[in-house]
């Protein structure tokens, strides 16, 4: 496995898996070899058995946060004891990376059991870049933002989704979170040019790269692609990736699934699949033993 350094210190370019409950045992016991895991910080505010479960697995591999409850675009701001709580936990289990959604998950209070679209306007890039300044601020140091994928999209929007993850960076100084399979399920379902829409990424901000399966839903009059994380990684999705190692370099790489989750077993090979390409492409130095 590569590592390089960056704002957290050492930051492996191997590729990781998300680390889901029914694995912990077995990964406990076994020690797979795999280059990191990943993690929902909202799964271990808490405290208790699970983040004990956390610092053990912790001690033999390098850990990411992928949070979902944020709600980076959210008018009202950010919830200021969600922040302070993830705050804390960074602070003792010290990831290496630590990224969001670009999107809209609390109201009033409330928080949704979703992650809703925000309308890319100059209004909406004001709002994202306040709340994106101010987490950056509280937690001391940049946060990757992940482009979303899309079943629809507003009229009024006035700015591309590639183009205000550009602006984005440019304000804020955060840094992007690459989701190969959300550009092409959101490109497929609109008619885009993937390709295209990874090339107007800005190249030196991707920090990270997501790898996931999709559903395809055939009910309607053209199928809807549905980013479901419970399947495969699809043959697009891997040629899409192809292209964004050569375009992003070394830089971490990760297999989620979270719906019908496998056995352990498939996960790994998945993650090898994706260690040999960056292998090819010269990005790493080996895959996965």
């Amino acid at each position: 496995m590569v590592e390089r350094t960056g704002e957290a210190g050492s930051i492996p370019t191997a590729v990781g898996i998300g680390l889901r409950g029914p694995h912990v045992v077995e990964i406990l016991a076994t020690r797979p070899a795999i280059g990191w895991f990943e993690v929902h910080p909202e799964n271990y505010m808490g405290g208790g058995p699970a983040l004990a479960r956390l610092d053990a697995i912790r001690r033999d591999y390098p850990i990411s946060f992928h949070g979902v409850g944020l709600s980076l675009g959210s008018a009202k701001g950010i919830d200021a004891e969600h922040l302070q709580r993830l705050r804390r936990l960074i602070r003792r289990t010290e990831p290496f990376l630590i990224s969001e959604h670009l999107s809209w998950s609390v109201v009033d209070g409330s928080y949704l059991n979703d992650l809703l679209p925000l309308p890319y306007t100059e209004e909406a890039l004001d709002v994202v870049t306040s709340n994106v300044r101010h987490v950056q601020y509280v937690l001391g140091r940049p946060v990757l933002v992940e482009n979303p994928s899309a079943y629809l999209r507003f009229r009024h929007s006035t700015i591309s989704e590639p183009e205000f993850l550009a602006e984005l960076v440019r304000r804020t100084c955060c840094r992007l979170l690459c989701d190969v399979n959300n550009i092409h399920v959101s490109c497929a379902n609109f008619g885009l040019d993937a390709a295209a829409y990874l090339d107007a990424l800005p190249a030196d901000s991707v920090a990270e790269v997501h790898l996931a399966g999709h559903f395809v839903d055939r009910r309607h009059d053209r199928p809807l692609l549905i980013d479901d994380h419970g399947s495969p990684v699809a043959p697009a999705v891997w040629d899409l990736y192809r292209r964004a190692v050569a375009r992003f370099g070394a830089v971490p790489s990760l297999v989620e699934w979270d719906k019908q989750i496998p056995e352990l077993s498939v996960l790994l090979d998945e993650a090898q699949k994706a260690e040999r390409i960056a292998q090819a492409m010269g990005a790493i130095d080996a895959p996965v033993a």
